[in-house]
């Protein structure tokens, strides 16, 4: 399989067992995404925009729906007052931390059946791509999130 193949391939593989992680959460994928993006803390709606690549319409449907939920609010930016920020409620921190922990188990039981080298190999590689690539933090490593839900 070349390489363009194997990308597209596996993105959808993850793509599926993100969205099912979230299904089991009682979330669409994109509010897993939400609150994944929240974990480390608050962002501002034009910051919230640009990460996960919402235009403004779309954003503020998402948030006003996962504000139903009772997971995220909007707040004061206290650096400009006309503007908000976006922040997890108490019950969106414990559902992203549940939510995050299962995906991660999930994700990384993909390559479950690589040797050790192998899997090192490949996050080593493909950490490059999203490097060089300049792609938004939109799932934190595995310490990140834990040290942002402890911040809390």
């Amino acid at each position: 399989m070349g390489v363009v193949a194997a990308l597209v391939r596996s993105s959808f593989l993850v793509n599926a067992v993100y969205a099912e992680a979230a299904r089991d959460y009682g979330l669409t994928a994109q509010q897993g995404q939400l609150l994944c993006v929240l974990m480390p803390g608050p962002y501002g709606m034009t910051e919230l925009g640009r990460t996960l690549g919402l235009a403004k319409s779309s954003l503020t449907g998402l948030v006003d729906r996962t504000m139903q939920r009772g997971l995220v609010r909007r707040e004061p930016d206290p650096e400009d007052g006309r503007a908000v920020r976006v922040a997890l409620t108490d019950e969106g921190g414990e559902v992203v931390e549940k939510f995050y922990a299962e995906t991660c188990r999930r994700v990384d039981a993909l390559p479950a059946g690589l040797p050790e080298s192998d899997r090192e190999t490949l996050a080593e590689l493909l950490g490059r791509v999203v490097f060089a690539n300049k792609v938004p933090v939109v799932f934190a490593e595995a310490d990140e999130a834990a040290t942002a839900a402890r911040e809390r």
